[in-house]
Protein backbone atom coordinates (compact mmCIF):
# COMPACT_ATOMS: atom_id res chain seq x y z
CA UNK A 1 0.00 0.00 0.00
CA UNK A 2 1.28 3.41 -0.93
CA UNK A 3 -0.15 6.88 -0.32
CA UNK A 4 1.13 9.06 -3.15
CA UNK A 5 1.60 12.74 -3.72
CA UNK A 6 2.90 11.97 -7.19
CA UNK A 7 3.40 8.71 -9.09
CA UNK A 8 4.57 7.83 -12.58
CA UNK A 9 2.95 5.54 -15.08
CA UNK A 10 6.10 3.40 -14.92
CA UNK A 11 5.60 2.94 -11.18
CA UNK A 12 1.93 2.08 -11.65
CA UNK A 13 2.85 -0.40 -14.37
CA UNK A 14 5.29 -2.17 -12.03
CA UNK A 15 2.64 -2.31 -9.31
CA UNK A 16 0.11 -3.72 -11.77
CA UNK A 17 2.47 -6.49 -12.87
CA UNK A 18 3.06 -7.55 -9.27
CA UNK A 19 -0.62 -7.65 -8.35
CA UNK A 20 -3.25 -8.06 -11.08
CA UNK A 21 -1.24 -7.78 -14.28
CA UNK A 22 -2.91 -4.82 -15.96
CA UNK A 23 -4.42 -2.63 -13.25
CA UNK A 24 -3.83 -1.16 -9.81
CA UNK A 25 -6.52 -0.73 -7.18
CA UNK A 26 -6.74 2.61 -5.42
CA UNK A 27 -8.88 4.76 -3.17
CA UNK A 28 -9.21 8.53 -3.28
CA UNK A 29 -10.22 10.91 -0.52
CA UNK A 30 -11.85 13.80 -2.36
CA UNK A 31 -11.92 16.15 0.63
CA UNK A 32 -8.27 15.66 1.62
CA UNK A 33 -7.14 15.11 -2.01
CA UNK A 34 -5.39 11.84 -1.16
CA UNK A 35 -4.66 8.83 -3.32
CA UNK A 36 -3.70 5.41 -1.96
CA UNK A 37 -2.70 2.71 -4.46
CA UNK A 38 -1.20 -0.76 -4.61
CA UNK A 39 -3.65 -2.71 -2.46
CA UNK A 40 -5.11 -6.16 -2.92
CA UNK A 41 -8.57 -4.96 -1.96
CA UNK A 42 -10.05 -1.45 -1.97
CA UNK A 43 -11.22 -1.96 1.61
CA UNK A 44 -7.57 -2.12 2.75
CA UNK A 45 -6.89 1.42 1.50
CA UNK A 46 -10.29 2.55 2.76
CA UNK A 47 -9.46 1.28 6.25
CA UNK A 48 -6.03 2.93 6.19
CA UNK A 49 -7.56 6.28 5.26
CA UNK A 50 -10.33 6.00 7.86
CA UNK A 51 -7.73 5.22 10.55
CA UNK A 52 -5.86 8.36 9.47
CA UNK A 53 -8.76 10.80 9.73
CA UNK A 54 -10.64 10.47 6.46
CA UNK A 55 -14.43 10.41 6.38
CA UNK A 56 -16.30 7.56 4.68
CA UNK A 57 -18.38 9.90 2.50
CA UNK A 58 -15.19 11.24 0.87
CA UNK A 59 -13.68 7.87 -0.10
CA UNK A 60 -14.14 6.24 -3.50
CA UNK A 61 -12.59 3.07 -4.92
CA UNK A 62 -11.07 3.05 -8.39
CA UNK A 63 -8.88 0.92 -10.64
CA UNK A 64 -6.08 2.44 -12.71
CA UNK A 65 -5.00 0.85 -16.00
CA UNK A 66 -1.49 2.18 -16.75
CA UNK A 67 -1.54 1.00 -20.38
CA UNK A 68 -4.63 3.17 -20.90
CA UNK A 69 -3.07 6.38 -19.51
CA UNK A 70 -4.52 9.54 -21.08
CA UNK A 71 -7.59 7.71 -22.36
CA UNK A 72 -11.10 7.42 -20.95
CA UNK A 73 -10.28 3.83 -19.96
CA UNK A 74 -7.44 4.81 -17.59
CA UNK A 75 -9.74 5.10 -14.55
CA UNK A 76 -12.36 2.47 -13.84
CA UNK A 77 -14.93 3.44 -11.24
CA UNK A 78 -15.64 0.00 -9.82
CA UNK A 79 -15.41 -1.03 -6.19
CA UNK A 80 -17.55 -2.65 -3.54
CA UNK A 81 -16.74 0.27 -1.20
CA UNK A 82 -18.64 2.56 -3.56
CA UNK A 83 -22.02 0.96 -2.83
CA UNK A 84 -23.61 3.57 -0.56
CA UNK A 85 -27.36 3.88 -0.53
CA UNK A 86 -27.12 6.70 2.06
CA UNK A 87 -25.30 8.76 -0.60
CA UNK A 88 -27.63 7.61 -3.40
CA UNK A 89 -24.82 5.54 -4.94
CA UNK A 90 -26.46 2.20 -5.57
CA UNK A 91 -23.75 0.58 -7.70
CA UNK A 92 -20.09 -0.38 -7.47
CA UNK A 93 -19.43 2.52 -9.82
CA UNK A 94 -19.61 6.22 -9.05
CA UNK A 95 -23.06 7.23 -10.20
CA UNK A 96 -22.66 11.00 -9.80
CA UNK A 97 -20.96 12.53 -12.84
CA UNK A 98 -19.65 15.43 -10.76
CA UNK A 99 -17.92 13.02 -8.35
CA UNK A 100 -16.37 11.13 -11.29
CA UNK A 101 -15.00 14.44 -12.61
CA UNK A 102 -13.56 15.30 -9.19
CA UNK A 103 -11.90 11.88 -8.96
CA UNK A 104 -10.51 12.22 -12.48
CA UNK A 105 -9.01 15.63 -11.67
CA UNK A 106 -7.51 14.38 -8.42
CA UNK A 107 -5.90 11.40 -10.15
CA UNK A 108 -4.66 13.59 -13.03
CA UNK A 109 -2.90 15.80 -10.50
CA UNK A 110 -1.06 12.86 -8.97
CA UNK A 111 -0.25 10.58 -11.92
CA UNK A 112 2.46 11.74 -14.32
Amino acid sequence: MKQVDSITIAELSEMALKMYGNFVKGVVDLKKTLLVVDVEMHVDAEQYLLENGSEQNDLWGINLYPAQFQTDEFIEFDSMINIRPRQQNMSRGVDDENLRKQITLLVAGKVK
